[in-house]
């Protein structure tokens, strides 16, 4: 395994933990909280935004657009059944969610489940370190790499590890503060 490869692998771990940030609700009106919502178009499961158009007129409200106004139910209904606790309101052109302010306890409980994300992530990030490690011992052994050979990739593979967790770790600090902000 190349140092590239686990540099590339860490750097997706990193991104993932940035989108799953992103779905949590903050408090203001954000277009990204409803990229985990799907809509049963046409008998097959389509995400939201290759549905309709998306726009925020204002810090508390989401403009849903559907390109096809047929869909318009459709994405009513997905938006409803979604686990976002929003409440849309349809007026036969497009949709509108009111992001309400959040509570003193809902934002605690937004702060755990960030933290939970990036937990996840970091986990992901020593999973390929564990990998890569594994890989380059592998090597050692079958002769392929002298040991001080592997000893540095090690510490190399580490100090990759190192700055993966704390760019996980910035993101973290980065979305409570969002969700703390009132």
């Amino acid at each position: 395994m190349k140092l590239a490869d686990v540099e590339d692998h860490m750097s997706k771990s990193v991104e993932a933990t940035q989108r799953a940030f992103n779905t949590i609700r903050t408090g203001r009106a954000n277009p990204s909280l409803l990229d985990k919502v799907t809509v049963e178009y046409y008998g097959a499961p389509t995400p939201l935004k290759s549905l309709a158009n998306i726009s925020t007129p204002d810090a508390s409200t989401i403009v849903i657009q559907p390109f096809d106004k047929g869909s318009l139910n459709l994405i009513e209904k997905a938006i409803s059944m979604s686990d976002l606790g929003l409440t849309p309101s349809n007026d036969g052109v497009v949709i509108r969610l009111n992001i309400p302010p959040l509570t003193s306890d809902r934002r605690k409980e937004l702060v755990k489940l960030a933290a939970k994300y990036a937990e996840e992530g970091k986990v992901s990030v020593r999973n390929i370190r564990r990998d890569a490690v594994d890989s380059v011992r592998k090597q050692e052994k079958a002769g392929e790499l002298s040991e001080d050979q592997s000893k540095d990739l090690q510490d190399k593979i580490q100090k990759l590890t190192d700055k993966y967790t704390v760019k996980i770790e910035e993101l973290l600090a980065e979305k409570e503060k969002d969700i703390t902000t009132v």
